[in-house]
C-alpha cells in the first residue's frame, strides 16, 4: 500500500479570498514504512504575503517571488501522487488549496482516498488536544526541530505520528498472514535472516564519499574513522 503524508503552506485559510499555496511537502510510505522519496516544491504565490502567515511559516515575498507557479509543477505534483492514498492533518484545508490550485492550471481536481489524522486522534482520544504539537508530546516525538511550520518537516513528523495513531512504527511488520491464527502450526524459533543472493547497490554517490572522505581526513589521523578504513 503506497501513502503520501502530505503539508502544505498558503497565504491564508481561504483560496476563494484570494489565497494561495506557497510550499508542498510530501513522504512517501509503502506499507506503513518509509521509502526515502519525498516531494518537496516552494511556490509563487503571485501576490503578497500578510504578516500573519509569514510569522507562522517564515516564508517571504522575496523569497517566493523566483519560485516556479503552481502552473508550472501542478503536473509533477500530481505524477507523485497519482495512485497513492494521502494522508493528511486537518485534510479538507489541504485538499481545499489543492484542487483550487489544480483547477486553475486547467487540471482536474485530485481523485485520490484521503486519511485524515486529525479524525483519527480526534476519534481515539476524545477531548484531548489533536494538534501535531500534541500528539507529538504524547507519542514522545522530537518536533524540536519545528520552530515554524514547513511543509516537508511537517510531513515526516505527521509520518511518525500517523503511524502510531496506527498502533506503532511497524504496527505488525507484517507478520499476520492470510491462513494465520490457531491452526497455522508452530512456529520455526530456529529462523534466521540469510543474506541477500544479490546485494542491494549502494545509495552512496560519488560526490557523497568525496565529501565524506575530505571530512575524515579534516578530523586528523586520531580520528575514529581511521581504524574502519580498511
Amino acid at each position: 500500500m503506497r501513502e503520501i503524508v502530505l503539508d502544505t503552506e498558503t497565504t491564508g485559510f481561504e483560496p476563494s479570498e484570494g489565497h494561495r499555496l506557497v510550499e508542498i511537502g510530501g513522504v512517501e510510505l509503502f506499507n506503513h514504512m518509509p521509502t526515502g522519496r519525498n516531494y518537496h516544491q516552494y511556490i509563487n504565490p503571485e501576490r503578497d504575503m500578510p504578516e500573519e502567515a509569514f510569522n507562522v511559516h517564515g516564508l517571504s515575498e522575496d523569497f517566493l517571488r523566483p519560485q516556479p507557479k503552481f502552473a508550472e509543477v501542478a503536473r509533477a505534483f500530481v505524477e507523485f501522487v497519482d495512485g497513492a492514498t494521502l494522508v493528511i492533518h486537518n485534510a479538507a484545508f489541504d485538499m481545499k488549496f489543492l484542487n483550487f490550485e489544480l483547477e486553475r492550471a486547467g487540471l482536474p481536481r485530485l481523485k485520490v482516498q484521503v486519511v485524515d489524522t486529525l479524525a483519527i486522534a480526534r476519534r481515539k482520544y476524545p477531548g484531548s488536544p489533536a494538534s501535531l504539537d500534541a500528539l507529538c508530546r504524547r507519542f514522545g516525538i522530537d518536533n524540536s526541530a519545528r520552530t515554524k511550520h514547513g511543509a516537508l518537516l511537517d510531513s515526516e513528523i505527521l509520518a511518525e505520528v500517523y503511524l502510531e495513531l496506527m498502533g506503532g512504527r511497524q504496527p505488525d511488520f507484517g507478520l499476520a498472514s492470510s491462513g494465520g491464527g490457531r491452526n497455522a502450526g508452530p512456529v520455526d524459533t530456529a529462523w534466521r535472516a540469510r543474506p541477500r543472493p544479490t546485494p542491494l547497490p549502494s545509495r552512496l554517490t560519488e560526490a557523497e564519499a568525496a565529501a565524506h572522505a575530505a571530512f575524515v581526513a579534516g578530523m586528523g589521523e586520531a580520528a575514529i574513522w581511521k581504524r574502519y578504513d580498511s
